[in-house]
């Protein structure tokens, strides 16, 4: 009898002699799972598929750094798909700034003015797919909705999506469309968090304009930028639907992204090994943008 008393009196005390430290680890350890299995896992899967040369049907076949030497030595459409994607990223680092300006615009009180805000929240909420099916017939070189316009000013006809040289901005500003609406509805919901108290403080000091805004409003919207930032990249860099629907690539691989090209050598030529290696440099290079930039954001590199 005296046994069992101190066996069930002993897990409890343990249980409250060490329940801080082990509290925090059960309650983080199923997320950590699950991010291990779903995450860590297949990007380790990949970076070891990218070593191998695999049709996935037949045998596996180890080859080493043979499929990165042939990607960076003998594959030029590689270089033109890691072009369009500086493209792509530079361009999508202006979606913040243009979401900022919109929110700015948007931030009043009334019905009208939300019926206003729904419009330009359309473009995010639209499905990718229909975004590029509409731009492909506002772009069509027959057809489209753009040379009609021209024709009417009694301008020259263009094919944009037809041009090595256009094709590819033409995407991107498909792209562009629902990319900047995210940033606005990101700003919108940032600026309903601002202190108003600081406002008032500022202009009764004076500040206004842009300084207002530099100094007292965009320090608010920290947390809102950050996140508006990173979308951003990742949705750069991850750019794939818009290039399938809107030109498939074309004319001449002239449009095509790392993301695209990977599904290409994967899927079309059966290269699964060769598209894992794709996908590993589009993975490192999205993780480098990303981190650059947590980096330089961090309170210990502002001083």
């Amino acid at each position: 009898m005296v046994s069992n008393v101190s066996t069930n009196t002993f897990a409890p005390s343990l249980w409250k002699r060490y329940q801080r430290r082990l509290a925090p680890p059960l309650f983080v350890a199923p997320a950590l799972i699950m991010f291990g299995i779903f995450v860590i896992w297949p990007v380790l899967e990949s970076l070891w598929l990218s070593l191998h040369d695999w049709d996935g049907i037949g045998e596996n076949r180890f080859v080493g750094l043979d499929n990165y030497v042939e990607l960076f030595r003998d594959d030029p459409v590689f270089w033109t798909a890691l072009k369009n994607n500086i493209y792509w990223l530079v361009a999508f680092l202006f979606a913040p700034a243009f979401g900022l300006a919109l929110a700015l615009f948007l931030n009043q009180a009334g019905l009208a003015m939300r019926f206003v805000k729904s419009l330009y929240f359309m473009p995010f909420v639209i499905s990718q797919v229909v975004v590029g099916l509409m731009f492909g017939w506002f772009f069509n070189a027959e057809f489209g909705l753009l040379n009609h316009i021209l024709t009417a000013l009694d301008l020259p006809k263009i094919a944009l999506l037809e041009d090595e040289r256009f094709s590819t901005f033409a995407i991107i500003a498909a792209g562009l469309w629902p990319q900047v609406a995210y940033c606005m509805i990101l700003y919108l919901t940032g600026l309903t968090a601002i202190n108003p108290e600081l406002i008032e403080a500022a202009r009764m000091e004076g500040v206004k304009g842009w300084k207002l805004l530099w100094h007292i409003v965009l320090p608010q919207l920290l947390p809102a930028t950050s996140i508006a930032v990173i979308v951003s990249v990742v949705g750069a860099l991850r750019s794939f639907d818009l290039v399938s629907v809107m030109t498939g690539g074309g004319p001449y691989d002239s449009s095509t992204v790392l993301a695209y090209y990977m599904y290409e050598q994967t899927f079309g030529a059966l290269r699964i090994g060769y598209g894992a290696a794709i996908a590993t440099c589009l993975f490192l290079l999205m993780d480098v943008c990303v981190v650059i930039y947590l980096l330089r954001s961090l309170p210990s590199n502002k001083r």
